[in-house]
């Protein structure tokens, strides 16, 4: 058992989210530049273009080869077996904040999800509920925010974490320190290593699931940080305007080089 627990994301966020909210209000030289951030909302724009080079630097010598090797190794009813298993672990979150924003149907949807998920879906590892009509959604706690009124503050891009904003930075750390049953346990001083693992599972399930997409988005951009940074955006709207957000990418594996994006056609 380690001496202490450690909670990465949540505390990375928090940090980041805390040090980056004293500096947004860091003034815009010139009319031009101003323009620039108001249509773009990225008043740390040379802060995050920094981060986004270290990021595509881990991603590139570490995450990458992880996922491309899962989604290789891994045959796509196991990968999607795993995905149901996180989404149905991270259902009090979404419960949680459901019921914070008066949304009652929503909060009943998602405790019968988790209900039928994880007696007749294994433990989660299947997903009966959605074939019986009981669809999938997510909730944040930076979407509840958004609900009560919270602007969303400056576009942020944090290593690892990837794109977001001041109040959804805060929030993703309200939601793994308050709501994460995965926290929860390792309140109860369990070994560090739990909340580690379950970190890196979630990260490359989700870089497994999207990176077909990004490859795709950074083949076929100029500028791949403004053109992530615009696609982010415009799915995160929809997402607090409890709109669809953009569906899961194809579980299929590209043949070629696979650390490298695609050839643009």
């Amino acid at each position: 058992m380690l001496p202490s627990t450690p909670r990465p994301l949540a505390t990375m966020i928090a940090a980041a989210a805390l040090a980056l909210g004293l500096s947004a209000c860091a003034s815009t030289k010139t009319p031009e530049a101003a323009a620039d951030v108001a249509e773009t909302n990225d008043h740390l724009e040379p802060f995050n273009r920094a981060m986004f080079k270290v990021d595509q630097g881990l991603d590139a010598v570490v995450v990458r080869p992880v996922a491309w090797t899962y989604r290789k190794v891994v045959p796509g009813f196991a990968r999607r077996g795993v995905t149901n298993f996180l989404r149905n672990l991270r259902s009090p979150i979404t419960f949680a904040n459901d019921v914070l924003q008066g949304d009652m149907n929503h909060a009943g949807e998602t405790m019968g999800r988790f209900l039928i998920n994880t007696t007749v879906g294994i433990g989660g590892l299947g997903d009966p509920a959605t074939d019986l009509g009981v669809p999938y959604h997510y909730e944040d706690f930076g979407q509840t925010l958004a609900v009560w009124g919270v602007d969303s503050g400056s576009y942020l891009y944090l290593p690892i974490i990837g794109p977001t904003s001041v109040r959804d930075g805060f929030g993703l750390a309200v939601d793994n320190f308050a709501f994460d049953p995965v926290t929860w346990y390792s309140y109860a001083d369990n070994p560090g290593w739990v909340q580690w693992a379950y970190f890196g599972t979630l990260l490359i399930d989700i870089k497994a699931d999207t990176m077909p997409v990004t490859d795709e988005l950074k083949a076929s951009s100029i500028d791949y940080y403004a053109s992530l940074r615009a696609a982010y955006q415009q799915n995160r709207a929809k997402e607090v305007r409890n709109g669809a957000a953009a569906p899961l990418p194809s579980m299929s594996t590209e043949d070629g080089d696979p650390f490298a994006a695609p050839a643009k056609k």
